[in-house]
């Protein structure tokens, strides 16, 4: 009776239009009032308690890092490389879009964001080439969700805190998913747009490229010096946030010099409005999450799991293909806070690393960003690119399969985000 409170609640508030932190917080209430412990102050505690907390500062400063980013012209630089070394290629802007998402992936760790300055720039010059629209739009967006899995991820920061695992490790076990995910859209892209009667861009002399990446080299020094940094141990995952903002900022400012003072009013009010937002969904998740685990939940969905508790890959395909349906209907923040308090404990029952949980549950979440019928990021990409979201969504279903499949590997072979985790992590 307990879980139906508990879905019920949620799910009711959700569909009448209740904001989801709203949800959350009624959801929890219900759990309070049917288990006849309410108490005002148990909410309010909880909501203070799960913003208050040194290593989600790592949030607001990565947030600033990406706008900052896209206002003070790396973006633009890191497609202007991409181009310079791979635009001479059959299907070469499609490859150029995979490359550009997959470093500034490394750069903000938002998927919106990166989708939104790629998609700018890239689509009107695919659709001029004489690229499928709707198909380019789609490889955009399948590539924007790159960002949540490779570090720095924001996802990976919320996840941590909610589950109590260590940011370091979900950033270093984050870096092989996210170049199977590229790689799978390469392969894909290439399937795909080999029909296209498309113009070829010309080959780029050594003397242009040396150029590109002379001027592109501050932007990519950005992830060497995040991820190097992290990994041996020079500073935390929070800090880097403070060193990719300031970073980001030096660079916009006095080396590129396109981001100018005026410009940062709306720069640090946009990053405080998507701040505001996460870090309210976590204060009201943490109400449910206490809850959750006050009524014995997991313990609940345990027993139904118990046939398969041995078995721990059918374990997680049945847990993935949840989180898969989950996704189609939520946002990527809201479905890490509502699931993780649920699943965590059968994930560590079952004697599964919850690193590597971690990161298969992340990147299945991302890939409901291109999920039908929420699909946050395919809203992105169609309104930037002003392609109807129909088109989009047969555009993006070839790389979505792509994702699925890199996915299923990692379900399948643990070991490929597991050894790598143990030579990075020393």
């Amino acid at each position: 009776m307990t879980i139906v409170v508990f879905l019920a609640s949620m799910l009711g508030a959700m569909a009448i239009g209740v904001p989801v932190a709203f949800a959350l917080m009624f959801c929890g209430i219900a759990l309070m009032t049917y288990m006849g412990i309410f108490n005002p102050q148990i909410v309010a505690q909880n909501m203070i308690d799960g913003a208050n907390s040194f290593i989600l500062l790592a949030i607001p400063f990565f947030i600033l890092a990406g706008e900052l980013m896209n206002a003070g012209g790396l973006s633009k630089r890191i497609i202007d490389f991409a181009i310079a070394f791979v635009g001479h290629l059959r299907g070469g802007l499609g490859v150029v879009a995979i490359i550009a998402a997959l470093i500034m992936a490394s750069l903000s760790g938002s998927a919106a964001a990166d989708t939104a300055a790629l998609a700018a720039i890239l689509v009107p010059m695919m659709a001029k080439a004489g690229y499928d629209v709707p198909r380019s739009a789609g490889l955009i967006a399948a590539g924007g969700i790159i960002a949540p899995v490779l570090p720095p991820s924001i996802a990976f920061i919320v996840f941590g805190v909610a589950a109590n695992v260590s940011i370091t490790k979900l950033f270093l076990a984050g870096v092989v998913p996210g170049l199977l995910m590229a790689i799978g859209l390469v392969i894909a892209w290439q399937i795909v747009a080999r029909r296209d009667k498309v113009e070829v861009l010309p080959k780029q002399p050594w003397s242009v490229r040396w150029q590109a990446t002379r001027r592109a080299g501050w932007a990519l020094m950005m992830p060497v010096i995040i991820l190097g940094g992290i990994r041996f141990g020079i500073f935390t995952p929070t800090e880097a946030g403070v060193i990719a903002a300031t970073y980001a900022l030096f660079v916009g400012l006095f080396v590129y010099r396109e981001l100018k003072l005026k410009d940062l009013y709306g720069v640090l009010l946009q990053a405080a409005k998507t701040t505001s937002v996460i870090l309210f969904l976590v204060s009201g998740a943490l109400v449910t999450a206490w809850l959750i685990t006050s009524a014995n939940i997991p313990g609940e969905i345990t027993g139904l799991l118990e046939p398969v508790m041995d078995r721990p890959i059918l374990l997680m395909l049945l847990i993935m293909l949840l989180v898969f349906v989950v996704g189609t209907a939520l946002d990527l923040t809201p479905t890490i806070l509502i699931l993780t308090p649920v699943l965590m404990p059968i994930v560590k029952q079952a004697g599964i690393d919850p690193v590597y949980f971690g990161v298969v549950f992340v990147m299945n979440n991302c890939i409901g960003l291109i999920t039908p019928p929420v699909g946050v990021v395919l809203n992105v990409v169609s309104g930037v690119a002003r392609v109807p979201m129909g088109k989009v969504i047969v555009g993006v279903t070839p790389f979505l399969i792509a994702h699925l499949a890199v996915l299923l590997l990692l379900v399948l072979f643990p070991s490929i985000v597991l050894v790598p985790l143990h030579w990075l992590g020393g």
